[in-house]
């Protein structure tokens, strides 16, 4: 098995990126990324690539297959984002204030399903696609520091 890396980058026509609101704590900024992330690779298993193995032959599961972009953004452009990632439809996980606060799977997705869709009070937002849809989306966010 070749193990040596590639002389020409990998350029991939599908973008992977996680928005967080600018305002939150560093603690919740891990969490929310998390969170959002995990949801990718089950509904779209073509983001992820195939298992590792250290030299030793140890297996370690897969990950993403391609970067994940991490950007944040004030209240109202995480809230445009949204509603670009819904008009486009691409695959996208939403994270709210009220997740905070709950303890588990069937109360966040209870949190989620009790507000509407405007009046969701998003900290996060993972979205998927085409590269220039997802930047699309992205736009008026910055690079996470």
């Amino acid at each position: 098995m070749d193990t040596a890396p590639s002389p020409e980058p990998i350029r991939f026509d599908t973008k992977i990126a996680v928005l967080l609101r600018a305002d939150l704590e560093p603690w919740q900024r891990l969490n929310v990324t998390s969170f959002l992330v995990s949801g990718l690779g089950v509904q779209l298993p073509e983001v992820i690539g195939d298992p590792y193995e250290d030299a030793d032959g140890v297996p370690y599961l897969p990950m993403f297959r391609q970067p994940v972009m991490v950007f944040e953004a004030t209240k109202e452009t995480l809230t445009t984002a949204h509603a670009r990632a819904l008009s486009r439809a691409l695959p996208r996980a939403v994270f709210t204030s009220d997740l905070f606060a709950t303890g588990h799977d069937r109360d966040n997705r209870a949190a989620v399903r009790a507000v509407p869709t405007a009046d969701l009070d998003l900290v996060g937002l993972a979205v998927y696609g085409p590269k220039n849809a997802v930047d699309k989306v992205v736009k008026g966010a910055r690079m996470h520091p």
